[in-house]
């Protein structure tokens, strides 16, 4: 098995701010698909989605999701709050050796969302 994790989806309340808030803080290019009452924006790896639906709420207690800056773990961090985000645990050493560091964030819909980088 080469990933555990299939999918996972994002919870948004306001999909625009939603995929602004993504796009400008891990410098992406989502765009959102129209399903009638569902809408999604799909990561550049297939691996999951900003998505919209009766439903979905957005929560800083639930599942954590992190997602991988690979080596912009600092700037990633940088930018999350002057797009509308707030810094939950600022990077921090993943005391395993070799696993690299984590942060974790707050985003413009109010999801806690883990961060995950080499640097």
């Amino acid at each position: 098995m080469e990933k555990i994790i299939s999918w996972v989806e994002i919870p948004a309340i306001d999909m625009k701010r939603a995929v602004n808030f993504y796009n400008a803080v891990l410098r992406l290019d989502l765009k959102v698909s129209d399903y009638g009452v569902e809408k999604m924006a799909c990561f550049p790896g297939g691996e999951g989605a900003i998505s919209f639906a009766p439903g979905f709420k957005p929560s800083k207690d639930g599942v954590l999701v992190s997602l991988n800056t690979e080596e912009d773990l600092n700037g990633t961090i940088g930018r999350i709050e002057k797009y509308g985000g707030s810094i939950v645990q600022y990077k921090t050493k993943i005391e395993a050796e070799g696993l690299g560091y984590f942060a974790l964030f707050i985003d413009s819909e109010g999801n806690r969302v883990g961060l995950y980088g080499n640097s």
